[in-house]
């Protein structure tokens, strides 16, 4: 501890901004909450000789939609239901929609191939594996769609999904010189789409292994300057770790996508498999729903179905009311037994989370929102009923009300002999990686299921990143009879914002003084044995990712199996370094340098950066050889010599080599949670 503090003294100018945030608690949730994050936002128009292609980002969903657009001709990829962005977008530019593509049969959202094709009596066209159950064109490896002066190739990538197919875009003169490639779910940036969607249908194994012959077989073998662009971004719940960079190259990919680093089938399916955040209950209805074809809507209806306000309405076995106001107006006062999901969030993904499929579902609001979040349910499937929030309180209806905690009130109580209980209701991972005290974790997503451990007439606190959750959490703890329940106010980020202190990564943060008055917490770098991490990488190989950083002829010499050696400069400037799913290790010749790079790193990261103590010196000292070395990379000197037990395993092989880290262009945003 006393050393960690004296190293970060040293370091006191590069870690100041550190000690003045604190930690970070922020997640794509947190990204959803602006007005624009519920409409279809160009990211960019992408112009290249004879063609450009247009990117939609529909961020409450994190959904990506495209318009390829030449010489006056456009075809749409992976339109979202509500078309009315991409008809306004063709006549502003002067050009005619002559037909529609879905990469496959989308789960996350209700697609837009039914409403364009009615619109516009245009073609429809779809992997002849999808099972579509309306008008289409079927396609199948090698097909082909001229569009203006470009040609289509339509490629059959199963992985995601059986049907999954990806377009290759070329010039019509030149087709076998691809520019650009529609990747839907099969390859993301930074990751590659989740095969364990279709249940019983098929195992996610073999999916997982459908996908690598995919990236192998296929997509590998294209030239390194195609650009990919997939139709989901950080937030989506199609993958695990998507970046938020909208597009990127094949050649990127190769280097930087962590699930295209394993070179074995075993390895890649082992990794695509895990770590995948639960898949919501609605998606198997919206892919049920994209196969048969979605009916049309009324996105222009007079009038809205409303319904009178009565006692019946507050009956969890009869209705389930959605309150889509914001948390603070939700804590005001609210219906008996509603459930906030608030619509400057991700009102759509939550709702397909929470609200059963069958649920006689209601919408509570302000009126002049229940249009909007009716339009919104359409997305993804829901249809509802809405009640004005004003109507119910005129009709004298009983109204609930839920103070929330401020974080330094709630701070003071749990330092108390009667505190309350708090429930963090993020995803567990979350809960790890940062948590603002002892609390217990119980996801939103089985809240209620788990609410049975909880005592109904205790006082609970529920906690999330920004309280976006955990008012939800209110009303699904108030449907199971719990009458006791308030939300910490602004959530984890106020909390950190307060200054109060945090537990990351399952050891006590160690406060210190902050500029200021009260507290923030520093998070130190952890130390390993020698003998601990022998352990570890005899037992749990690819556990950690182990880097070496002393000068290359010394790791030339000898180092640990499966270490990488990287620039001292590197491993302190290259931000690829603080993000990913396993510990950092980082090793030298006395621990030393180790503990202070460890050091300096552990501020800037949630991730868990462990130095070796004593180097590897202590690891010689206190190893036996046979365990240690890589085969030809014994050192000199009075190692040099050993034989029998301690000579190099012949059951251990050679390290592969692994590509160094990319610096990423800015930090991955994290999942919401399901």
């Amino acid at each position: 501890m006393l050393i960690n503090k004296l190293l970060i003294a040293a370091a006191a100018v590069a870690l100041v901004p550190a000690l003045l945030m604190g930690a970070e608690i922020k997640d794509a949730e947190s990204a959803t909450h602006g007005d624009e994050a519920a409409q279809y936002q160009e990211v960019d128009t992408y112009k290249y000789p004879g063609f450009e292609v247009v990117q939609y980002d529909l961020t409450t969903l994190s959904h990506f939609s495209y318009l390829l657009v030449s010489n006056g001709e456009a075809l749409v990829v992976d339109p979202g239901r509500d078309i009315a962005t991409y008809l306004k977008a063709a006549e502003d530019r002067g050009v005619k929609i002559t037909a529609v593509w879905l990469s496959h049969s989308h789960a996350d959202f209700v697609a837009g191939q039914i409403e364009l094709a009615h619109a516009l009596k245009v073609p429809i066209y779809i992997s002849a594996k999808a099972g579509a159950e309306y008008d289409h064109v079927p396609l199948k490896e090698g097909d082909t769609l001229k569009v203006g002066g470009v040609t289509v190739t339509f490629l059959e990538t199963p992985g995601h999904t059986p049907d999954s197919m990806c377009g290759l875009v070329a010039a019509s003169a030149a087709p076998q010189k691809p520019i650009v490639m529609f990747t839907g779910d099969t390859l993301f940036v930074g990751s590659v789409g989740r095969p364990d969607l279709l249940g019983k249908g098929m195992s996610a194994s073999s999916l997982a292994s459908m996908m690598f012959d995919t990236w192998t077989n296929k997509l590998s073998k294209l030239p390194d300057d195609v650009v990919i662009m997939p139709a989901h971004g950080a937030g989506s719940l199609c993958g695990a770790h998507l970046s938020d960079e909208p597009v990127s190259t094949i050649g990127e990919q190769r280097k930087t996508n962590v699930y295209l680093q394993h070179k074995t089938r075993g390895e890649f399916v082992a990794a695509v498999l895990e770590g995948l955040p639960e898949a919501p209950q609605y998606f198997a209805h919206n892919a049920a729903m994209n196969r048969r074809g979605p009916e049309l809507v009324d996105w222009n209806p007079e009038s809205l179905s409303e319904i009178a306000p009565s006692a019946e309405l507050s009956d969890p076995k009869k209705h389930y009311l959605v309150d889509v106001r914001d948390a603070a107006e939700y804590a005001a006062g609210h219906v008996p037994n509603s459930v906030n999901i608030g619509l400057r969030g991700r009102f759509e993904t939550w709702t397909g989370i929470m609200v059963p499929w069958e649920s006689n579902l209601v919408v509570v609001g302000d009126k002049e929102d229940l249009p909007e979040a009716v339009h919104r349910l359409h997305r993804v499937g829901y249809k509802a009923r809405v009640l004005s929030y004003d109507a119910w309180k005129k009709a004298g209806l009983p109204v609930v009300t839920t103070a929330t905690v401020p974080p330094k009130e709630l701070h003071a109580a749990m330092q108390q002999t009667e505190s309350p209980l708090v429930v963090d209701v993020r995803q567990p991972k979350e809960w790890e990686e940062l948590r603002i005290g002892t609390v217990v974790n119980m996801p939103l997503n089985h809240l209620a299921e788990q609410s049975v451990k909880l005592d109904r007439g205790a006082p609970i606190v529920a906690v999330c990143n920004s309280a976006y959750r955990s008012s939800l959490a209110i009303g699904v703890l108030e449907r199971e009879g719990f009458g006791n329940v308030r939300s910490l106010a602004g959530g984890g980020e106020a909390w950190i914002e307060a200054g109060l202190p945090v537990i990351e990564s399952g050891a006590a943060a160690c406060p210190i003084p902050a500029v200021g008055s009260g507290m923030q917490s520093v998070r130190l770098a952890d130390r390993i044995s020698p003998a601990e991490l022998k352990r570890t990488l005899m037992d749990l190989p690819g556990s950690v990712q182990v880097i070496d950083v002393r000068p290359a002829a010394h790791f030339a010499d000898y180092h640990l199996p499966g270490s990488q050696n990287a620039d001292l400069a590197d491993v302190m400037g290259n931000p690829a370094y603080l993000t990913g799913d396993i510990p950092l290790v980082i090793v030298d010749r006395d621990g030393s340098i180790a503990m202070m790079v460890a050091g300096v790193l552990a501020q800037k990261t949630g991730r868990r950066v462990i130095a070796l103590h004593g180097g590897l010196q202590a690891y010689w000292a206190e190893s036996d050889l046979g365990s240690l070395i890589a085969p030809g990379m014994l050192p000199s000197g009075p190692a040099a010599g050993a034989s029998g037990a301690n000579a190099v395993s012949p059951l251990r092989t050679a390290p592969q080599p692994q590509a160094a880290p990319t610096p990423a262009a800015k930090p991955k945003k994290r999942s919401a949670g399901c």
